[in-house]
C-alpha cells in the first residue's frame, strides 16, 4: 500500500506542477500514470515541438518543459507509479480513499487529483491480422527500456515525432533500424527529419517508403513482417516491431467513479477549488470541464494552486494556512534544500 496526501493521477504537466504546489504546502504527492515515462502528451506525442503561451518562455520545446516541471518538483521527492492505470477507488470510513491499478498496486490518500490530460491514453494500432497475438511478443507500442533492443533488429512504423526520436535514439543500440512510413514526408521536427536522413546515408536506418507493414510472422515471437512497397509485397525479418501511430485519449475506468461526467470530461466546481461531486476528489487540467473552460496548460497550472490549497484544509482540518510569496518565504525542499532571495544589504547612505 503506497501512503501519500495527495495521489495525482496523470503525470503531464499539470499534475507535475501540482506537485510543487502542493511541496510548499508541505504536502507529499505520489504520480500514476498509465504511460511509461511523465509528461503526458508532450512527452509522448510532440517532445521536440515548441509551445508559445507558457508565460515568461517566448518559447519553450514540449519535451523541455516536462524537464524543467520534473527539475522544479525533484526537492519535493514525489513518488511515481508509471506504466499502470487508476482502475477502481475505495472510499474509506474516514474519508481517505483506496485506488488500485490495473496491475493490482493499491495506493492510500484523503485527497485524489485527478490530472489525467484528455484522459488515459491508448496506443493506437494498426489494423493487423493478430497483432494483439504478438504484443509482448514482439510488438510494442512504447519504448520504456530502450536497452531491451540492443543488438536486436527493430522495425519502427509512424511519421511522426516518436518514430523520428526513436529511430535516432535507437540507431546507436539496435543491430539494425529500418523505419516505415506509408508516405514519403515526415510530419516532424526539422532538425529530426534532417538527422534520420543522415543516419540513413551513413547506412545506420533502412528507410522504406511509401510502404506499410501488412501482416506479421512467427511462431511465438515476431520473426518477420510482410510490407507493401509500392503495390509490391516482400517480407522483411525482425526482432521487434514498434507502430508508433499516436495515442488515443480515453477517460477509462475513472468514467465509471461516480464522477459527474459531461461529454467525455469530469465537471468540477470552478467557482472555488475544481472540487467534483465527490468530496476530496478533485479534476485539473485539460480531464475537467465548466463554464468558459480552456483546456491551456496556463490554466491547468492556475487550477492546480487551487487544488492544493483546498487539499491542505482537507488534510489538516481547522489548520489555517497563511499563502506566503515564495519570493519572501523561499523554498523549503523535502530533500533539505532550501531556496531563499538573498538577503538585503543594510547599510547607512552617508
Amino acid at each position: 500500500m503506497i501512503k501519500t496526501d495527495i495521489l495525482i493521477i496523470g503525470a503531464g504537466p499539470t499534475g507535475l506542477f501540482a506537485v510543487f504546489e502542493a511541496g510548499l504546502l508541505k504536502l507529499k504527492c505520489h504520480i500514476l500514470d498509465a504511460l511509461p515515462q511523465a509528461g503526458g502528451q508532450l512527452s509522448e506525442l510532440y517532445p521536440k515541438k515548441p509551445i508559445y503561451d507558457i508565460p515568461g518562455f517566448p518559447e519553450v520545446l514540449a519535451g523541455d518543459l516536462i524537464d524543467g516541471l520534473q527539475e522544479q518538483i525533484k526537492q519535493f521527492e514525489p513518488g511515481f507509479t508509471l506504466g499502470e492505470r487508476a482502475e477502481t477507488i475505495e472510499k474509506q470510513e474516514d474519508g481517505s480513499f483506496i485506488v488500485t491499478s490495473n496491475k493490482g498496486t493499491k495506493f492510500h490518500a484523503p485527497v485524489i487529483a485527478i490530472a489525467g490530460g484528455l484522459g488515459s491514453f491508448e496506443p493506437r494500432k494498426p489494423l493487423i491480422e493478430d497483432i494483439e497475438f504478438y504484443e509482448d511478443k514482439g510488438v510494442k507500442y512504447f519504448i520504456k527500456n530502450p536497452e531491451k533492443f540492443r543488438d536486436k533488429r527493430v522495425v519502427i512504423a509512424g511519421g511522426g515525432d516518436s518514430a523520428l526520436d526513436w529511430s535516432i535514439f535507437l540507431a546507436n543500440i539496435a543491430s539494425e533500424v529500418t523505419l516505415i512510413h506509408r508516405r514519403n514526408e515526415f510530419r516532424g521536427a526539422l532538425d529530426s527529419v534532417e538527422k534520420v536522413q543522415e543516419l540513413k546515408t551513413a547506412g545506420k536506418i533502412k528507410l522504406i517508403t511509401p510502404a506499410e507493414v501488412i501482416g506479421i510472422n512467427g511462431a511465438e515471437h515476431v520473426e518477420s513482417l510482410d510490407i507493401e512497397e509500392n503495390g509490391a509485397h516482400r517480407k522483411i525479418e525482425t526482432d521487434y516491431f514498434i507502430p508508433l501511430f499516436g495515442l488515443t485519449p480515453k477517460l477509462g475506468p475513472i468514467a465509471d467513479w461516480g464522477l459527474e461526467i459531461e461529454k467525455n470530461a469530469i465537471k468540477v466546481n470552478n467557482a472555488l477549488d475544481y472540487q467534483t461531486n465527490i468530496p476530496g476528489i478533485f479534476a485539473i487540467g485539460d480531464v475537467n470541464t465548466y463554464p468558459g473552460k480552456l483546456k491551456l496548460i496556463l490554466c491547468g497550472f492556475h487550477e492546480a494552486t487551487l487544488m492544493c490549497q483546498a487539499a491542505y484544509a482537507i488534510i489538516n482540518p481547522g489548520k489555517k494556512y497563511v499563502l506566503k510569496y515564495t519570493t519572501v518565504s523561499g523554498v523549503d525542499g523535502f530533500d533539505g534544500t532550501r531556496k531563499e532571495a538573498p538577503k538585503a544589504v543594510v547599510k547607512a547612505i552617508v
